[in-house]
């Protein structure tokens, strides 16, 4: 159970579109980011920490205005996301980041009121040029306060800064695993330096599994799922939403009906040829996933990730380009995959209940969980099924 609020609870080959970071950009960085030959993700803040979005049309955020409250003209004519953005809209922050190479804006959310705030990393780390930059978060009420990196994580692309605060609204936290495809959502964020933007959608889909190329990862991170298409990918299991997310949502809120946090906006898909905006197909990390990174780095600075132990490519039919789990090409001598019994040639198909259809897919599932967390994988050996508990290692002990 996660200890931020939660409702009735206590306190605390992707190869059509190109997928890119939302950071909103205000200069541009002199570091460039390789795409994948998979796909080009597009991260949701004014710069990405993977490929940098146009800025073509992106404000500088220290040219915008304060931010519009919700405000409520007609109590007639109130619906559902009027309530949702009024009750989420006070815990989102739009952030400012400057550094010696660039500067950019995204969005966070408040996870307690004291003043710890939930964001991107490639929001503050500038997509991975810097880790010294200067943060400032303008609150809802136009406030603005200095903020202090408190840790991220470049796997899951998660952060923590603190402002020095009192009396702050924390976001609401929702269950991500009871989502429904099609469910109502509302994006709340700063596209494009402007503040509290809020925008319709539905979940399109669940468990979706996208790549980003980073710079902040090494070229090959330990975590045995590398597939050596010339980047580093974070592979990142998320809710897809038509929601409209822009260059600078990044780190902002995806919540549900009644203003409940389900996800942290993380990218778009766009149409490629250097365009970039919103197509009707955004992503989130999901909240459960999103609350135990953040946990961990406000407790250690940093997040674990649980480490399979084995090199997997994707298991494809005979005639056919479709993938249909992963396959153990090998498994580390000692590692977890061994020493629950999972052999090399096994294809895995499930993890924890879940399908698998790739090798991406499973990097994504593993590098959600924790290290030394208890999972469940289903694989077929030979055609035939098996089952297996294994305990996941900590992909940490390989960089």
């Amino acid at each position: 159970m996660s200890q931020w609020n939660r409702s009735g609870e206590s306190q605390f080959n992707f190869n059509t579109p190109y997928i890119s970071p939302l950071l909103a950009q205000s200069k541009k960085p002199k570091r460039s980011f390789r795409p994948l030959a998979i796909a080009s993700l597009a991260l949701a803040s004014a710069m990405v920490g993977g490929i940098v979005a146009s800025t073509a049309f992106t404000l500088s955020y220290l040219s915008v205005a304060q931010p519009a409250p919700v405000v409520v003209n007609d109590t007639q004519a109130v619906n559902w996301v009027t309530g949702a953005a009024a009750a989420a809209s006070p815990s989102v922050v739009t952030l400012s980041v400057i550094s010696s190479s660039g500067s950019g804006s995204g969005s966070g959310v408040i996870l307690t009121e004291d003043g710890y705030i939930l964001t991107n990393a490639h929001v503050v780390t500038l997509g991975g040029q810097t880790e010294t930059a200067i943060i400032t978060a303008r609150m809802s009420n136009g406030e603005v306060l200095t903020a202090q990196l408190v840790g991220f994580d470049s796997v899951y692309d998660m952060a923590i800064v603190k402002v020095m605060a009192t009396g702050l609204k924390p976001i609401v936290f929702a269950d991500s695993q009871m989502l429904n495809v099609g469910q109502a959502v509302i994006a709340i964020g700063a596209p494009l330096g402007l503040t509290a933007t809020v925008t319709q959608g539905i979940v399109s889909a669940l468990n979706r599994t996208i790549q980003v190329a980073s710079s902040a990862v090494a070229e090959d991170p330990g975590l045995q799922f590398w597939n050596g298409t010339g980047s580093a990918p974070i592979s990142l299991q998320v809710i897809q939403t038509d929601a409209a997310i822009n260059p600078g949502n990044s780190g902002g809120a995806l919540v549900n009906e009644a203003g409940e946090l389900i996800g942290i906006n993380v990218a778009i898909a766009t149409a490629g040829n250097g365009a970039s905006g919103s197509i009707g197909v955004g992503f989130s990390i999901p909240s459960n996933t999103a609350s135990r990174i953040a946990q961990e780095i406000i407790a250690t600075g940093s997040a674990t990730h649980g480490l399979l132990g084995a090199l997997v490519r994707d298991a494809t039919e005979a005639n056919s380009s479709f993938s249909t789990g992963a396959f153990v090409e090998e498994v580390t001598v000692g590692g977890a995959a061994e020493a629950a019994g999972i052999r090399r040639g096994d294809i895995v198909t499930k993890f924890n209940g879940q399908s698998v259809t790739s090798s991406s897919d499973l990097t994504a599932m593993v590098r959600a969980q924790a290290a030394g967390a208890a999972v469940d994988v289903e694989v077929l050996r030979s055609s035939n099924p098996r089952s297996f508990q294994v305990t996941l290692g900590d992909a940490s002990a390989l960089n």
